[in-house]
Protein backbone atom coordinates (compact mmCIF):
# COMPACT_ATOMS: atom_id res chain seq x y z
CA UNK A 1 0.00 0.00 0.00
CA UNK A 2 0.95 3.68 -0.64
CA UNK A 3 -0.13 6.58 0.84
CA UNK A 4 -0.72 10.78 0.23
CA UNK A 5 -2.62 11.77 3.32
CA UNK A 6 -6.26 10.49 2.89
CA UNK A 7 -5.29 8.75 -1.07
CA UNK A 8 -4.32 5.19 -0.84
CA UNK A 9 -3.58 2.47 -3.53
CA UNK A 10 -3.38 -1.21 -2.44
CA UNK A 11 -4.03 -4.57 -4.26
CA UNK A 12 -7.63 -5.18 -4.73
CA UNK A 13 -9.60 -7.18 -2.45
CA UNK A 14 -12.74 -9.02 -2.20
CA UNK A 15 -14.56 -6.86 -0.61
CA UNK A 16 -13.20 -3.99 -3.12
CA UNK A 17 -15.53 -6.45 -5.82
CA UNK A 18 -19.02 -5.33 -5.32
CA UNK A 19 -18.21 -1.57 -5.55
CA UNK A 20 -15.76 -2.03 -8.98
CA UNK A 21 -18.64 -4.14 -10.46
CA UNK A 22 -21.00 -0.70 -9.99
CA UNK A 23 -18.50 1.72 -10.66
CA UNK A 24 -17.04 -0.23 -13.95
CA UNK A 25 -20.12 -2.57 -15.48
CA UNK A 26 -23.19 -1.80 -13.78
CA UNK A 27 -24.17 0.56 -16.83
CA UNK A 28 -23.38 0.30 -20.31
CA UNK A 29 -21.91 3.72 -21.17
CA UNK A 30 -20.69 5.28 -17.44
CA UNK A 31 -19.28 8.78 -17.84
CA UNK A 32 -16.29 7.62 -16.93
CA UNK A 33 -15.63 5.89 -20.44
CA UNK A 34 -15.98 9.44 -22.26
CA UNK A 35 -12.45 9.77 -21.43
CA UNK A 36 -11.04 6.43 -21.19
CA UNK A 37 -10.51 5.28 -24.80
CA UNK A 38 -14.48 6.12 -25.70
CA UNK A 39 -13.31 4.69 -29.44
CA UNK A 40 -13.46 1.27 -27.56
CA UNK A 41 -16.47 -0.29 -27.18
CA UNK A 42 -17.70 -1.19 -23.31
CA UNK A 43 -20.91 -3.31 -22.04
CA UNK A 44 -21.97 -3.45 -19.14
CA UNK A 45 -22.50 -7.11 -17.22
CA UNK A 46 -24.61 -8.64 -14.82
CA UNK A 47 -22.96 -8.72 -11.35
CA UNK A 48 -23.11 -12.51 -11.36
CA UNK A 49 -21.16 -12.55 -14.26
CA UNK A 50 -18.59 -10.31 -13.61
CA UNK A 51 -17.77 -12.34 -10.28
CA UNK A 52 -17.15 -15.51 -12.74
CA UNK A 53 -14.03 -13.26 -13.88
CA UNK A 54 -12.97 -11.17 -10.51
CA UNK A 55 -11.42 -13.21 -8.23
CA UNK A 56 -8.38 -13.24 -10.74
CA UNK A 57 -8.12 -9.28 -9.80
CA UNK A 58 -7.65 -10.13 -5.84
CA UNK A 59 -4.45 -9.56 -5.07
CA UNK A 60 -3.27 -8.42 -8.94
CA UNK A 61 -0.17 -7.00 -9.17
CA UNK A 62 -1.08 -4.98 -12.23
CA UNK A 63 -4.43 -3.41 -11.21
CA UNK A 64 -5.12 -2.06 -7.80
CA UNK A 65 -7.59 0.16 -6.35
CA UNK A 66 -7.35 3.76 -5.03
CA UNK A 67 -9.26 4.62 -2.34
CA UNK A 68 -10.08 8.00 -0.70
CA UNK A 69 -10.81 7.67 2.88
CA UNK A 70 -10.83 4.07 2.24
CA UNK A 71 -14.05 4.51 0.20
CA UNK A 72 -13.08 2.95 -3.67
CA UNK A 73 -12.87 5.18 -5.95
CA UNK A 74 -11.04 3.42 -8.99
CA UNK A 75 -8.35 1.78 -10.46
CA UNK A 76 -4.17 1.76 -11.53
CA UNK A 77 -3.19 -0.41 -13.96
CA UNK A 78 -0.57 -1.55 -16.02
CA UNK A 79 0.39 -3.26 -19.00
CA UNK A 80 3.46 -4.69 -20.89
CA UNK A 81 3.32 -3.48 -24.49
CA UNK A 82 5.26 -7.10 -25.66
CA UNK A 83 6.73 -9.91 -24.01
CA UNK A 84 10.29 -8.64 -23.50
CA UNK A 85 8.69 -6.71 -20.69
CA UNK A 86 10.69 -3.72 -21.02
CA UNK A 87 8.14 -1.23 -22.25
CA UNK A 88 5.28 -0.90 -19.91
CA UNK A 89 1.99 1.71 -19.76
CA UNK A 90 0.50 2.24 -16.85
CA UNK A 91 -3.29 3.46 -16.72
CA UNK A 92 -5.61 5.34 -14.23
CA UNK A 93 -9.23 5.66 -14.16
CA UNK A 94 -11.29 7.69 -11.60
CA UNK A 95 -15.08 6.42 -12.54
CA UNK A 96 -17.46 9.40 -11.15
CA UNK A 97 -17.65 12.24 -12.17
CA UNK A 98 -18.21 13.97 -8.71
CA UNK A 99 -14.44 12.79 -7.98
CA UNK A 100 -12.73 14.60 -10.96
CA UNK A 101 -10.45 17.75 -11.09
CA UNK A 102 -9.60 17.63 -7.02
CA UNK A 103 -5.95 16.02 -7.56
CA UNK A 104 -7.08 12.57 -6.90
CA UNK A 105 -5.94 10.93 -9.99
CA UNK A 106 -2.60 12.96 -9.97
CA UNK A 107 -2.10 12.07 -6.51
CA UNK A 108 -3.19 8.41 -6.60
CA UNK A 109 -1.06 8.46 -10.70
CA UNK A 110 1.97 9.30 -8.96
CA UNK A 111 2.15 7.04 -5.96
CA UNK A 112 1.52 4.10 -8.84
CA UNK A 113 4.61 5.39 -10.75
CA UNK A 114 6.47 5.45 -7.66
CA UNK A 115 5.39 2.01 -6.74
CA UNK A 116 6.27 0.64 -10.24
CA UNK A 117 9.69 2.24 -10.83
CA UNK A 118 10.50 0.90 -6.59
CA UNK A 119 9.58 -2.91 -7.15
CA UNK A 120 9.73 -3.44 -11.07
CA UNK A 121 13.34 -2.61 -12.87
CA UNK A 122 12.04 -0.55 -15.73
CA UNK A 123 14.32 1.92 -17.47
CA UNK A 124 11.08 3.93 -18.70
CA UNK A 125 7.31 3.87 -17.61
CA UNK A 126 4.99 6.07 -20.17
CA UNK A 127 0.82 6.22 -21.01
CA UNK A 128 -0.90 6.13 -23.99
CA UNK A 129 -4.17 7.99 -24.44
CA UNK A 130 -5.77 10.68 -26.66
CA UNK A 131 -5.65 14.07 -27.60
CA UNK A 132 -9.20 14.73 -26.26
CA UNK A 133 -7.96 14.22 -22.86
CA UNK A 134 -6.54 16.53 -21.69
CA UNK A 135 -6.97 15.97 -18.09
CA UNK A 136 -4.73 12.92 -18.66
CA UNK A 137 -2.27 14.84 -20.77
CA UNK A 138 -1.75 17.31 -17.89
CA UNK A 139 -1.44 14.51 -14.99
CA UNK A 140 1.66 13.17 -17.03
CA UNK A 141 3.05 16.09 -17.56
CA UNK A 142 2.57 17.22 -13.39
CA UNK A 143 3.85 13.95 -13.27
CA UNK A 144 7.17 14.93 -14.51
CA UNK A 145 6.18 12.80 -18.40
CA UNK A 146 7.60 14.12 -21.72
CA UNK A 147 5.35 13.66 -24.85
CA UNK A 148 7.45 10.60 -26.73
CA UNK A 149 4.84 10.61 -29.81
CA UNK A 150 1.96 11.95 -31.60
CA UNK A 151 -0.18 9.71 -34.44
CA UNK A 152 -1.98 12.12 -35.85
CA UNK A 153 -6.01 11.60 -36.81
CA UNK A 154 -5.99 7.46 -35.68
CA UNK A 155 -9.15 7.40 -33.13
CA UNK A 156 -12.20 8.20 -34.12
CA UNK A 157 -15.18 9.31 -31.33
CA UNK A 158 -18.36 11.10 -31.98
CA UNK A 159 -17.86 12.25 -35.71
CA UNK A 160 -14.06 13.94 -34.94
CA UNK A 161 -10.56 12.59 -35.55
CA UNK A 162 -8.40 12.72 -32.25
CA UNK A 163 -4.52 11.71 -31.98
CA UNK A 164 -3.21 9.30 -29.99
CA UNK A 165 -0.60 11.13 -27.39
CA UNK A 166 2.58 8.32 -25.84
CA UNK A 167 4.08 10.10 -22.52
CA UNK A 168 6.74 8.62 -20.46
CA UNK A 169 9.13 9.11 -17.95
CA UNK A 170 12.99 7.44 -17.62
CA UNK A 171 13.99 6.24 -14.63
CA UNK A 172 16.77 8.92 -14.27
CA UNK A 173 14.47 11.42 -14.98
CA UNK A 174 11.89 9.33 -11.68
CA UNK A 175 15.23 9.05 -9.81
CA UNK A 176 16.24 13.31 -10.38
CA UNK A 177 12.98 14.30 -9.35
CA UNK A 178 12.96 12.59 -6.21
CA UNK A 179 16.41 13.31 -5.50
CA UNK A 180 14.98 17.07 -5.74
CA UNK A 181 11.85 16.25 -3.70
CA UNK A 182 14.20 15.14 -0.63
CA UNK A 183 16.80 18.29 -1.25
CA UNK A 184 13.73 20.54 -0.35
CA UNK A 185 12.48 18.85 2.51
Amino acid sequence: MYKDKEIAIRPIEEKDLSRLWELIYKEDAPEWKKWDAPYFPHQSMSFEKFMEIAPKWIGAESMWVITVHDDVFGIVSYYYEDDQKRWLEMGIVIHEGQNWNKGVGTRAFKLWRDHIFNTIPLTRVGITTWSGNKRMIRVALKLGMQLEGRIRKVRYYEGKYYDSIRMGMLREEWETLKNEKVNQE
